[in-house]
């Protein structure tokens, strides 16, 4: 079984959803949901977007100037100037389009600050600004007649054409088909699950990363991952739940085990310090007190102001059993965000022809070294918009069939060895930390080296613990490799 469309997406989140806003109406563009339409990093966002925008006292400059300094300016310039120079343009389009972010008691928009910025430019929507932009997004894009969204669909494998690509996907009651198109996006989120702990969804395990490296695009700066200092510290959940950023930018203090500041002792940005300071510090602290007890306390506030500023944050952390309100929460630092990825020009196009990436699976070097806050959502929007402006000045170009890959997904070969995604979890926590451990990387880069080999060649059925398998195999065997270097 088989089927044809100009475009295919694979990720339903904020870069995926706003390229087929903006492709053209003719256009026939399938969507790939890998899980339900609601899980994706997207979502999870809770500072909110950067933007200059109807702003007194702050400007373009400065924003760019906030983006490289945050980067230790081994950022694209060229990229960053593209982000803050649009961020307005796509900020008011989003109101547009129903996005509802906080406003002052006089009408006007109210904007927060973060660590790294030097001006009030973030705009919000409570603490889930990620979730309001994607299920506004998401029913526009449900409006449309020339777009389908395959929900629970995992793309299996990809291969380049003559004429475009062919993707094997595997619906939830387990059929496969393979779709052909002559235009690919992916936008398939972070790699965050290559972890122990991280602050991402399920779906977080580079899938679009690691087709488009076994096709031959370039992959840049995998290494380049980013670890938010303040996540919760369960310490028995996968998934950490965040303590945004803005939490800080209230004014919220760090405290050690002894419960005193102390990044006075390393940074005078204090806790607005960039994200990877801020977790260096800690790292360096928890070395100096010989402890991993770290506390996020805002507990001085206005208990009102809380509640109604941090909704979301003050719930999930109530049934963890404690109150922001009235006592420090306990916080450590956990894979968060990738800067690197699939390397793409300001069009988000790859090195492969018709192959774009869009969102934190690719690499458009805005970020540098290190994630300016809230400049995730804007990348995703500036960059998904212009693909699909590339796209639709290439439609013309492509040929009118469609050239089919015959995909063979091995349904009855033997299924992978269980262990393989835990393990690869150890070994990165261990070796690609916030402070990586070059001597353990080698051994653990020689390790990661005989699964992905095992992976490929074993004759495995291409099943979805398969393909998650080797997408994080992939990775850590990306990462691992660049750190060696």
């Amino acid at each position: 079984m088989s089927e044809n469309y100009d475009v295919i997406i694979a990720g339903c989140g904020v870069a995926g959803l706003y390229s087929a806003l903006n492709l053209p109406r003719e256009m026939k563009i399938l969507i790939l949901c890998k899980r339900e339409l609601s899980l994706c990093n997207s979502t999870l966002a809770q500072g909110g977007i950067a933007g200059v925008y109807q702003s007194e006292g702050d400007s373009i400059q400065f924003h760019q100037n906030d983006t490289l300094i945050a980067g230790g300016f081994k950022n694209n310039t060229d990229a960053v100037h593209t982000l803050v120079s649009e961020a307005g343009s796509d900020i008011e389009n989003l109101i547009k389009l129903g996005v509802e972010f906080d406003k002052n008691p006089d009408g006007s928009y109210h904007r927060t600050l973060e660590g790294g910025h030097s001006h009030h430019r973030i705009f919000h929507h409570a603490d889930s600004t990620g979730k309001e932009i994607t299920s506004v997004l998401l029913k526009n894009v449900q409006n449309l007649e020339n777009v389908t969204i395959a929900e629970n669909t995992i793309m299996c494998d990809v291969k380049q054409t003559k004429t475009g690509y062919s993707a094997l996907v595997r619906s939830q009651d387990g059929q496969y088909k393979t779709c052909n198109c002559h235009f690919m996006i992916l936008a398939t989120g972070g790699i965050g699950r290559v972890y122990r702990f991280t602050t991402n969804s399920a779906i977080a395990t580079g899938d679009g990363i690691t087709f488009a490296y076994e096709m031959g695009a370039k992959i840049k700066n995998l290494s380049y991952v980013q670890f938010h200092p303040t996540a919760f510290n369960n310490k028995h959940t996968r998934e950490c739940f965040l303590i945004s950023e803005a939490v800080r930018g209230e004014g919220a203090y760090l405290l050690n085990c002894h419960k005193e500041r102390f990044m006075q002792n390393y940074d005078k940005r204090l806790e607005l310090a960039p994200r990877d300071v801020v977790s260096h510090s800690i790292i360096l602290e928890s070395r100096k007190q010989n402890s991993d007890e770290f506390y996020l306390d805002i507990s001085y506030k206005d208990c009102d102001f809380l509640k109604k500023r941090f909704p979301m944050i003050y719930k999930n952390l109530l049934e963890q059993g404690f109150d922001l309100t009235k006592e420090p929460v306990p916080v450590f630092p956990c894979q968060h965000y990738l800067m690197g990825g699939i390397d793409v020009d300001n069009n988000s196009e790859s090195t492969l022809s018709n192959l774009y990436a869009c969102g934190e699976c690719s690499h458009t070097g805005v970020h540098g070294g290190n994630r300016l806050a809230s400049n995730s959502l804007l990348e995703a929007l500036v960059f998904s918009r212009h693909a699909a402006k590339s796209i639709a000045s290439k439609a013309g170009t492509v040929p009118k069939n469609f050239e089919e890959f015959p995909f063979d997904p091995r349904e009855n070969a033997p299924h992978i060895p269980s262990g393989m995604r835990t393990k690869v979890r150890e070994i990165m926590q261990k070796c690609h930390f916030v402070i990586p451990d070059k001597v353990s990387a080698l051994e653990g880069f020689e390790e990661v080296k005989r699964m992905r080999e095992n992976l490929l060649n074993g004759g495995y059925c291409i099943d979805p613990d398969y393909v998650l398998a080797k997408s994080t195999v992939t990775v850590a065997y990306i990462i691992l490799s660049e750190v060696m270097q």
